[in-house]
C-alpha cells in the first residue's frame, strides 16, 4: 500500500464521509412526515436507528478509517443517510451528482458544500436534463467505471460524466438495468453488484444483464451468488473496508458463509432501521473518498 486512490471499490479504505442517523433523521416527526413519500417499507424507529448507527460508525472507527461527517441540514430529509448517491469520487476530485428521485434533489448541492468545507476539490457537476445517483456507480479497476442505466441515472447523466472521466483515461461501461419494481424502488447497480476484491464480487445474478455478467467474467471475476432470501434483507449489499474485508447487514448467514468460503473476513450490524426500511446497506451508508492501494 504505497498510494492512494478514489478508483476502487475493494482497496483499504482510508478515508470517508458518512452522515449519521441523527443528522438525517432528525426526530420521530421528521420519520413520520417523510418515510411514506421516500418510500421506506415502514417508518424507522427513532432510538434504535440512533442504537444501530452508533455501533456501525464505531465498526468503521475501530478499522482506523478517517471519518467526516455530513452535517445536518435543513434542504435535505432522511435518505441523506444513503451518502454515497449524491456525489462520486475521483482522483481530481468530487463529481456532484443530480439525484433521479425528486425527494432527494437538494442533496448533492448539500455535499457539495460539505466537501468545500473540508478543502476537497470538485471536478465537476452534472445538470439537467441529466440524472446520475452514486448507487449506480461501481470502480471495476482504476480506469473502469460501470454505471447503470436506471430510473435513477440516464443516458445524459452518463454521458457528462463519461466526459468529465475522459482527461483521465477512464473508460465507462455501461450497465442497462430491468424494471424490476419500477420508477419509485430503489434499485441501482450496487443493489447487484458489490466488489470485495479485484477478482471477487457479491451479485444478484437473477437481476444482471447477460452482456455485463460477462464482462465481469471475462475479467476473472468469481461470484459470490446471493439467494433469492437474501436480496431483500441486503445480502448482496456489501462494503469492503479492505481486500476480502467486508461489512454487512446482520441476517444473511448464506452470503456470509460464502463470503467467509472466500477467504473474507466479514463484519456485521443491526440494520433493521437505518437499512433495510430505506433499502440502503453499508455501500450506501457510506460515500468512500481515498483507498490504499
Amino acid at each position: 500500500m504505497n498510494k492512494t486512490t478514489a478508483h476502487s471499490e475493494y482497496g483499504k479504505l482510508h478515508s470517508v464521509f458518512i452522515k449519521r442517523s441523527k443528522d438525517a433523521f432528525i426526530d420521530e416527526k421528521h420519520l413520520t412526515d417523510h418515510w411514506k413519500p421516500l418510500n421506506y417499507l415502514t417508518q424507522p424507529n427513532f432510538n434504535r436507528a440512533l442504537e444501530e448507527y452508533k455501533a456501525f460508525e464505531s465498526l468503521l472507527r475501530e478499522e482506523g478509517i478517517a471519518i467526516h461527517h455530513l452535517p445536518e441540514d435543513s434542504r435535505v430529509n432522511m435518505d441523506s443517510i444513503y451518502c454515497r448517491d449524491a456525489s462520486i469520487a475521483t482522483n481530481k476530485g468530487m463529481i456532484i451528482c443530480r439525484m433521479g428521485k425528486a425527494g432527494r434533489i437538494n442533496e448533492p448541492s448539500a455535499e457539495k458544500a460539505a466537501f468545500e468545507k473540508e478543502g476537497i476539490p470538485v471536478l465537476g457537476e452534472i445538470s439537467a436534463p441529466g440524472t446520475i445517483e452514486g448507487g449506480d456507480v461501481a470502480w471495476l479497476d482504476e480506469n473502469t467505471l460501470a454505471i447503470g442505466h436506471t430510473y435513477r441515472t440516464n443516458e445524459s447523466g452518463i454521458a457528462q460524466t463519461e466526459n468529465l472521466l475522459k482527461p483521465l483515461g477512464v473508460r465507462v461501461i455501461r450497465v442497462p438495468l430491468p424494471h424490476y419494481r419500477g420508477p419509485q424502488d430503489v434499485f441501482h447497480l450496487m443493489s447487484i453488484l458489490s466488489p470485495v476484491d479485484k477478482d471477487l464480487a457479491v451479485v444478484y445474478s437473477p437481476l444482471m444483464p447477460i452482456p455485463f455478467r460477462n464482462e465481469l467474467i471475462n475479467r476473472a471475476y468469481k461470484f459470490i451468488e446471493v439467494p433469492d432470501e437474501e436480496f431483500e434483507s441486503m445480502g448482496c449489499n456489501v462494503l469492503a473496508i479492505g481486500p476480502r474485508k467486508c461489512v454487512m447487514v446482520k441476517g444473511n448467514p448464506q452470503t456470509k458463509a460464502q463470503l467467509i468460503n472466500a477467504g473474507c473476513e466479514v463484519l456485521e450490524y443491526e440494520g433493521g432501521e437505518i437499512s433495510v426500511k430505506g433499502g440502503g446497506g453499508p455501500t450506501c451508508l457510506t460515500r468512500p473518498i481515498y483507498r490504499w492501494t
